[in-house]
């Protein structure tokens, strides 16, 4: 962590008064991770926190802020040695729809990896802009954010190089848990509460909670995208590599040991018919890998597995012995997935059966020089889209994202501690056929409106202190709206919320008082249901996020021609805002939703008598923050 602000430090020394100034505020924030810089291994001795969360994902590093900001010492166990997990590992592409719902920890996040840009090259600056609102950083940036973040928290310790190696359990209570570092060090924690925030729920499995691998019958939840019968087939893995076309940070990609050109030669009558013009691209035309749009700063591709295409990255069936493998066997693993995208990338750059046009544009395609340069510009993560799944106190599924009935809306969950609203994605899970030219199996697609996600996703139904943001309690299909990084960032932030209540009250973490916790929420900025105008920072954003919760905006807009449907497209997979989840706080009240309102209000032992009455000069805005005031009566 040193070594990256030094470096990042030594590209501002120039001679000018802000680059001056930009270092002042790095030297300054240098000191901070000094003091809290990850460690390779404690004294038994110091082996002491309110909270242990296992796995620095986004999500991890979410929830320890959260719980430190709540005065409690926490210890951020990353088994790997660097934190971040697939945000810094090459997925920069986030995954959401519409800027409107971006909300709670990814916001300020992001707010400040744009204010990096900004910092750094201008506002005006074209890395600024490509940031995408700071939505879309470059690895290494991302993995700077991160740091200074968990910087200014003094209480988080960041451990990194320790895997899980044991959790004691007694009377439903996690009472201690062991981590192994290099050379053997152990170290036993004995957390008065532990979060895992692992991709794979390592912790949760060690605890003896229980889990699912694989996907479920479409008769045992009713999910239309369920196949026929249960199975253990997964979603299929890849990494996400940083490439580039900038010849000056250019480095070719090496070719793998045990390369095969036969396993790839069935591309060049691809590529002779026209039917992949084009090494890299985006969707439109068919192509070998996905250069994600937009760019990213500085000339960089996030690069991803191309759904539907005649040739994959992701191997789904070769990545099923890694939810619970060894470290050992997921190496493999990983080593085979990399090895295959490795010599595809080779093939395609200089393989002599291929068009020379062809050849020549793949080969001006290579991994980043500033990126990932302790491990040869190579991430060492691959990306895991989906492993064990808890079964604990609610089981999402894909039920959960259904439309309400006559409404625009998703169904209501009236304990929502988080809103997701991508789609239910899945890349594959089975191929049939040959590795190229077959096809993935189980892979689909499905829009839906803004969805809210109950707290019992995270809680196990016996485990009082424990909690699980990441590889939570959903089916296969439900699993599959709720696995990005926003949406995890936001149950990490909540999962370190909820451990501080439960800390000061001494409750089991299924007795948490939702209504406090959801007012928590709101107050970091966080959104429990989508309200597609009133975002975080408006003046009546919490008041609309009550109102919202009780009931209050479903039955605003009635049911879109399609469910899930989205505004005016803007680029690649973000549109404009979603139509039917605007609150138009400043539009006169009408009677019929005054009459509407006063239902709900009364449902909630409101008095409407102090109410406004829909007068023609009284808001939309005007009733809701007077419901508000009258629930603190």
């Amino acid at each position: 962590m040193v070594n990256s602000f030094l470096s990042h430090i030594s590209t501002l020394l120039i001679p000018d008064v802000q680059a001056m100034k930009q270092v002042t505020i790095c030297i300054f924030v240098l000191g901070l991770l000094l003091l809290s810089r990850p460690i390779s291994a404690i004294e038994p001795a110091k082996a002491a926190a309110d909270v242990v969360v296992y796995g620095a994902t986004p999500a991890g590093i979410a929830a320890a802020i959260a719980a430190a900001e709540g005065n409690h010492s926490v210890q951020l166990i990353e088994p790997t040695a660097r934190i971040g997990g697939m945000m810094t590992h090459g997925l920069s592409h986030s995954d959401f729809h519409t800027f409107e719902a971006i909300n709670g920890f990814f916001d300020r996040f992001s707010g400040r990896v744009l204010k990096h840009y900004q910092t750094r090259y201008g506002p005006s600056s074209l890395q600024a802009a490509d940031s995408w609102r700071g939505t879309h950083g470059e690895p290494s940036v991302n993995l700077l954010v991160f740091q200074t973040m968990l910087a200014e928290c003094p209480s988080v310790t960041v451990i990194t190089g320790h895997r899980l190696r044991k959790v004691m359990v007694q009377s439903n209570a996690i009472t201690g848990v062991q981590f192994e570092g290099g050379g053997g060090r152990v170290i036993t924690v004995k957390p008065r509460l532990c979060i895992d925030a692992t991709y794979e729920g390592d912790l949760m499995a060690a605890a003896g909670v229980p889990y699912r691998i694989g996907r479920e019958a479409r008769s045992e939840y009713k999910e239309s995208l369920a196949p026929d019968v249960a199975d253990s087939q997964l979603q299929g893995y890849n990494f996400r590599l940083c490439m580039t076309q900038k010849e000056s940070n250019r480095v070719a990609v090496p070719m793998p040991n045990g390369y095969n050109r036969a396993d790839y030669a069935a591309i060049v009558p691809l590529v002779e018919s026209g039917k992949i013009p084009t090494a890299f691209g985006y969707p439109g035309k068919t192509f070998l890998f996905k250069a994600h749009l937009p760019i990213m700063p500085n000339g960089k591709h996030d690069i991803n597995d191309v759904s539907n295409g005649l040739v994959r990255l992701s191997m789904p069936g070769h990545q099923l012995g890694f939810p619970e493998g060894d470290p050992a066997t997921r190496r493999r693993i990983e080593q085979k997935h990399l090895d295959w995208q490795r010599g595809l990338i080779h093939f395609a750059q200089t393989d002599s059966a291929l068009p020379t046009a062809f050849r020549e544009e793949a080969a001006t395609w290579g991994l980043c020089r500033d990126e990932f340069t302790e491990t040869d510009n190579i991430p060492t993560q691959i990306y895991v889209r989906e492993a064990r799944r808890m079964v604990g106190q609610h089981i999402y599924t894909e039920n959960d994202t259904e439309s309400a009935k006559n409404d625009a809306r998703a169904k209501r969950h009236s304990d929502s501690i988080a809103m997701g609203e991508y789609s239910h994605n899945c890349h594959g899970t089975d191929h049939e056929g040959p590795m190229i030219v077959g096809k993935h199996t189980g892979e689909f697609y499905k829009g839906a409106a803004p969805y809210q996600i109950p707290y019992g996703v995270m809680v196990p139904r016996k485990l009082t202190n424990l909690l699980v943001p990441v590889a939570c309690s959903s089916s296969h299909v439900g699993f599959c709206a709720l696995r990005l990084e926003p949406i995890w960032m936001s149950l990490g932030e909540v999962a370190g919320l909820a451990a501080s209540q439960v800390l000061d009250r001494e409750v089991p973490v299924q007795q948490v008082d939702v209504s406090f916790l959801q007012s928590t929420i709101w107050q970091r900025g966080g959104a429990t249901i989508h309200a597609s105008d009133v975002p975080s920072d408006h003046n009546d954003f919490i008041v609309v996020q009550w109102w919202g919760n009780v009931g209050g905006l479903h039955g605003l807009e009635p049911a879109l021609q399609k469910a899930g449907m989205r505004g005016a497209h803007i680029v690649s997979q973000y549109f404009e805002a979603f139509p039917g989840h605007a609150v138009q706080v400043n539009k006169p009240l009408a009677d019929e939703l005054a009459a509407h309102w006063n239902q709900v209000a009364l449902g909630l032992n409101l008095s409407t008598v102090k109410l406004p009455a829909a007068d023609g000069r009284t808001t939309r805005g005007d009733w809701i923050r007077a419901a508000y005031a009258a629930s603190r009566q």
